[in-house]
């Protein structure tokens, strides 16, 4: 099993740095999937506790200069590690400037990430800083619990307003209550709202867009047929919708959101070469 990569363009390396940065806002631990393509930051706190689960995919290409992986064996190529993203988010701080990362699975005293960064200095010998990350390899017979949540049959889809504001929205109404209502319907309408015994505030958003998921997907079912009017609805934890929306540094260039009455609330975040998922179930 072996893994080392590098990146030297210094804007990938950035937009590298905000990615892992948004995933440790949303993630304490989390595991992080190596394939000979793509970097999955996964997230599976199980549902039936009130957990949230996210996927979050890039593609390496748009990264790394330099990509080398073996997994754990020729047919299995993959590699799957425990990590918390904070360590990594802190050693990329310290690359904002940096001539080149280089990273690498080492084992020493036990399994590290080490994140080598190349600082430019005045003379001509470089000054590099290593940051040893701890992380935990995960055995091959537990692989499957790290699978991409499937789309939930839902029965609406709509786009999202502009992150910023419903951020705000979001952050004002936190004061009030611990949980929120998220409505929609497929006339591009969504509200958030929140009721409590002294006082309920409603923020309507209109004109948002309804995606056309293509309906051979079959993932549209409940969707189709429905009344372009009637809302569906989700009650959730504002602290974990507050989570998502703060720990924002990609800019998605779309963004989205999919419900199932009073199940959960799927948000999808796509930008060019960064997709985040993220799940948080409905309450009770």
């Amino acid at each position: 099993m072996r893994f080392r990569a590098k990146i030297v363009d210094l804007a990938c390396l950035n937009h590298f740095s905000r990615v892992i940065n948004t995933i440790a806002k949303l993630a304490k631990t989390c595991t992080l999937c190596l394939t000979d393509s793509k970097l999955y930051f996964i997230l599976s706190d199980k549902v039936a506790n009130g957990g949230v689960s996210m996927w979050c995919e890039l593609c390496q290409g748009n990264f790394f200069d330099e990509f080398q992986m073996e997994g754990v064996a020729a047919e299995h190529n993959k590699i799957y590690l425990e990590l918390v993203p904070e360590n990594l988010s802190r050693a990329l701080k310290t690359a904002q400037s940096a001539k080149a990362v280089k990273m690498k699975l080492t084992n020493k005293h036990c399994p590290c990430l080490r994140v080598a960064v190349e600082l430019p200095s005045l003379s001509s010998s470089s000054r590099i800083v290593t940051h040893d990350i701890p992380v935990g390899v995960i055995p091959r017979r537990l692989w499957n619990d790290f699978r991409e949540p499937s789309v939930p049959d839902f029965d609406v889809s709509i786009y999202l307003p502009v992150l910023k504001t419903m951020k705000s929205v979001v952050e004002r109404m936190k004061n009030l209550s611990n949980s929120i209502v998220i409505e929609a319907n497929l006339s591009g309408e969504m509200n958030l709202k929140i009721e409590t015994d002294l006082v309920s505030v409603t923020t309507h958003f209109k004109d948002l867009g309804n995606p056309p998921w293509a309906s051979e997907d079959g993932c549209q079912s409940s969707a189709q047929g429905r009344d372009l009017e009637s809302m569906a609805e989700a009650r959730i934890d504002i602290r974990k919708l507050q989570q998502l929306l703060a720990g924002q540094q990609v800019n998605p260039t779309k963004a989205l959101c999919n419900i199932v009455s009073k199940r959960i609330v799927h948000f999808i975040l796509l930008h060019e070469d960064v997709s985040l998922q993220y799940f948080i179930p409905a309450l009770a």
